[in-house]
């Protein structure tokens, strides 16, 4: 499994107001969804979160977004390397995900930019 790169998450109290910074810090600009009564912003390697205190309660224990090329293999790598499959892989807006525990106690989300389905 290869690691394409890592997104930091950050739960903030006024996602729009978190946006307006992290669009200046990173010249980038932000892509917005929600899911789950979370509202989402990525922004750079940022993805800004905000909601109900009980789902953030839940998000705040994933210490950081990894994408990859394919969540099936990244399932397969995690799972032969003894981490447990908490959730996933399921389909997002962007792609499909995964969470995982890894031995060490640690919580990762395992993203990729594949269709939930082929376009046909």
């Amino acid at each position: 499994m290869e690691i394409l790169g890592t997104t930091l998450r950050v739960c903030v109290d006024d996602l729009d107001s978190a946006v307006d910074f992290y669009e200046r810090l990173t010249g980038g600009r932000a892509q917005r969804f929600e899911r789950g009564g979370v509202a989402v912003a990525a922004v750079g390697c940022f993805l800004l979160m905000s909601g109900p205190e009980a789902e953030l309660e839940v998000l705040r224990k994933v210490a950081a977004t990894i994408s990859v090329e394919d969540v099936d293999a990244a399932f397969t790598a995690l799972a032969e390397a003894g981490a447990k499959i908490l959730a996933g892989p399921v389909p997002t807006p962007v792609g499909r995900n995964l969470i995982a525990v890894h031995p060490d106690g640690s919580v990762f989300e395992y993203v990729d930019r594949r269709s939930a389905s082929p376009v046909e």
